[in-house]
């Protein structure tokens, strides 16, 4: 495994090792991407892409390098970015459930970790499978901070992040976290509404190009038909 990495860090940079590792975490528990399959993959891909180009494509000087190049920095969103940014939106979602059972669980009397251990236990998600995680570490000796911090490298949505946060401060100074949750939970009820509200603004307008496109020519069609009937009969 050593004499692996060492041929890594030959090839690839240590920064782009880092941050793929990174971006490979925000994907969850239940991501097993190897980082050095994903980048080997990558650059197999890249140089087959290439040679096809270059030998098979007319001008192929000219747009081997070029599509090569797009694809090389593509590959990552599309592999990482797009499936990081969609798991962002899915447990911002999940989350406002889940806080507000958790909420209700700590205003029952219980503390944060007795709390978190019942919302998991009454709850199904993706994120309710990030604290079970959490939890389980800390059941092996962890301390509540550092599996929290562990966590919040395999969140990608920064305002869980804060709320993250927010709980290990809660843990450290004794402090009621309550109405910290409380105040993200109307921050991402306010979030959501706003983007169901961009969507449906944008709805008039993607409406108007969809009849440009199908409608009008099927309507035309109908209007003309019997001029092109008379055309062609002659």
């Amino acid at each position: 495994m050593k004499n692996k990495r060492n041929l890594a860090n030959r090839i690839y940079r240590a920064k782009t090792i880092k941050r793929m590792e990174t971006k490979i975490k925000l994907l969850g528990i239940n991501c097993h991407y190897d980082v050095m399959k994903l980048l080997n993959i990558r650059l197999f891909l890249a140089i087959i892409l290439f040679i096809t180009l270059f030998i098979y494509t007319r001008l192929g000087a000219i747009w081997s390098p070029i599509i090569t190049i797009i694809f090389y920095y593509g590959y990552e969103k599309v592999i990482l970015d797009y499936p990081i940014k969609k798991r962002a939106k899915k447990l911002e979602n999940e989350a406002i459930f889940f806080f507000e059972v958790l909420e209700l669980s700590i205003e029952s009397g219980n503390d944060l970790k007795k709390a978190l251990t019942i919302t998991t236990n009454n709850i199904d998600n993706e994120l309710s499978l990030e604290f079970k995680k959490t939890l389980g570490e800390m059941n092996k000796g962890k301390s509540f901070s550092e599996s929290i911090k562990a966590m919040k490298e395999r969140i990608p949505s920064s305002n869980i992040r804060n709320l993250l946060l927010n709980m290990v401060e809660t843990s450290t100074f004794g402090s009621n976290i309550s109405e910290s949750i409380q105040n993200q939970i109307s921050y991402l009820k306010d979030k959501q509404l706003y983007e169901i509200k961009a969507i449906m603004n944008k709805l008039p307008m993607k409406i108007s190009v969809i009849s440009v496109l199908f409608f009008l020519p099927i309507l035309l069609l109908f209007v003309l038909s019997p001029v092109l009937i008379e055309f062609l009969s002659r």
